[in-house]
């Protein structure tokens, strides 16, 4: 919204007080983000929607325990009327329709200037997996897209280089949090406020006039879900925000990211709740690893290899990519490819290795018909957008002719595991936990952009190679034991050199015992950020 002159059509939003209590009201950007009108749009959400919340989180609990009793993701009988019926989308706004290149990345200032200036054609802001949810970086991350919005935003560097919006910025989506987290800083009688209305409903109010007004408008893209019902909250969400700002019927637009494997069973449902507003659905195939092992990964049958050998050419990868162009193709939506996380480094060797790698991964989607792919790092933007821009992609058929069976979608290769990598897996979990809690979501390790979903993968994989004491091709036993031997000698390379005192070697600390909990507890934490949210400052 203008900071000056708050609409009279928002009054009718003001709530009392007592309703909505910000527990740090003096961080900075809080004054111009947290004004009692946007406070109360929040709460006005909070309060419509958090009931319905509750009970789609306690479906979620009934369903992960029945997957524990033996149950087995399928399609749903329910909706097979949905699956076997004609319906398409609605019509994808204009700014939307060519996707090549995403870049996407958390909402500090320098970041969110130059993915606009990328070249990409979106950018997706994320206040989710790539970001680290302090309260400051949280409030901050608001201010600088309010300040992208209204192509205000600046930034000096410490060089005295001055970073500035150019003439063509990408399209902006943003990404609240998953429906499972929450807002500690913000209370409705005494509770903390879901994450992902606060995250959209800030967002939202402070910029949805003048993005319509500038021909774009609204668009979000939606994390974690498990199920149609969560994605008929999320249309519920836009159609009472509509109302309630009087904004334009479906001006509200959205992509979905399938990364549960729940939901890879139900991307047409999806699709079909969302229908007058979905534009994509996209495959955040990380998360969906993780995903099958936090659900399946009790059973000795779904035992699955270490990261480097989770290609997706790995059989239950493939097929949910193929199922996910061809829904989106059979419904009239865009099918967007997977991340390319690489960090190209100039005079690096392995540099070339690894675009070589991206071209082969992104050919492999442009053959299954995906329209465009995810990328990191601005400098893989030309790479890919010239991968999808190929002429003779025009007359690919995007349909891969192949039915996609419940086997394919569950079958998953040999469980291949050596030395190497388990200890990649520490080691990589140690560093991206420390810049996590110390208020970095997204960090190049090993020349690769990593998130959240980094630690869940590797925390899972530890997690079932202990339940089920998997052999490493070396010989020995995966154990506790191992683990925390591995542990140790990782932390102690990783801090050689650290005063024991400092600020560094105390994040370390709590990284090492947070990844001891998420990956020798008897029972699977569902999250990682669940668990180590309360440790931010």
């Amino acid at each position: 919204m203008h900071s000056s002159n708050e609409s009279d059509k928002r009054t009718e939003l003001v709530l009392e007080p007592r309703t909505l209590r910000v527990t740090d009201p003096n961080v900075r950007g809080c004054e111009e983000i947290l004004t009692p009108e946007a406070l109360a749009f929040v709460g006005e959400l909070v309060r419509e929607f958090s009931p319905r919340l509750d009970f789609l989180l306690q479906k979620r609990v009934l369903v992960h325990q029945s997957l524990r009793n033996g149950a087995l993701p399928d399609f749903p009988d329910e909706t097979r009327g949905i699956r076997m019926s004609e319906w398409k989308v609605g019509p994808i706004p204009a700014d939307l329709r060519q996707r090549r290149v995403e870049i996407t990345g958390p909402v500090d200032r320098k970041m969110v200037i130059n993915a606009l200036n990328s070249g990409a054609d979106v950018y997706m802001a994320d206040f989710e997996d790539s970001h680290s949810p302090t309260w400051e970086g949280t409030i901050q991350g608001q201010v600088n897209l309010r300040d992208a919005v209204y192509r205000t935003i600046r930034y000096l560097g410490p060089d005295g280089r001055e970073y500035k919006l150019g003439n063509k910025p990408a399209t902006l989506m943003m990404r609240p949090r998953g429906l499972h987290l929450t807002e500690k800083h913000v209370l409705m009688a005494s509770q903390p406020v879901p994450a992902c209305l606060f995250d959209y409903g800030l967002f939202l109010y402070h910029n949805s006039e003048s993005l319509i007004d500038q021909g774009t408008g609204p668009y979000f893209y939606i994390p974690k879900l498990e199920s149609y019902l969560e994605a008929r909250l999320w249309n519920d969400i836009f159609d009472y925000s509509e109302k309630a700002l009087r904004l334009p019927h479906a001006s509200i637009r959205c992509s979905v990211l399938i990364e549960t494997i729940l939901a890879g069973f139900q991307m047409e449902e999806i699709i079909y709740e969302l229908r007058e507003r979905v534009t994509a659905l996209n495959f955040g195939r990380w998360d969906y690893i993780f995903s099958l092992i936090k659900f399946l990964g009790h059973d000795l049958r779904f035992l699955v290899p270490e990261r480097l050998l989770l290609s997706m050419t790995t059989p239950f990868l493939k097929s949910c990519s193929i199922l996910l162009a061809q829904s989106c193709h059979r419904r009239g939506a865009h099918a967007i490819g997977g991340m390319a996380a690489q960090v190209p480094i100039r005079g690096d060797p392995r540099s070339q290795e690894a675009i070589d790698k991206v071209v082969a991964d992104k050919k492999r989607e442009a053959a299954e018909g995906y329209e465009g792919a995810w990328v990191a790092h601005p400098g893989l933007v030309p790479v890919v957008r010239n991968i999808f821009d190929d002429p003779s992609l025009e007359s690919r058929d995007p349909k891969v002719v192949a039915e996609i069976t419940r086997e394919d979608l569950l079958r998953v290769p040999d469980p291949k595991i050596s030395e190497q990598a388990l200890r990649a897996n520490v080691a990589v979990s140690i560093g991206y936990l420390e810049s996590w809690l110390g208020g970095l979501g997204c960090v190049a390790i090993n020349n690769l952009m990593e998130d959240t979903a980094t630690v869940e993968i590797c925390r899972a994989q530890i997690w079932q190679w202990i339940r089920h004491s998997a052999k490493l091709l070396e010989g020995p036993i995966i154990t506790r034991e191992l683990f925390r031997t591995i542990l140790g000698q990782e932390m102690a390379r990783i801090t050689a050199g650290a005063s024991p005192r400092s600020q560094d070697a105390t994040k370390y600390k709590i990284a090492g015992e947070l990844l001891d909990t998420l990956v020798t507890s008897d029972d699977f934490p569902e999250f990682m950020t669940l668990v180590a949210y309360n440790y931010l400052t």
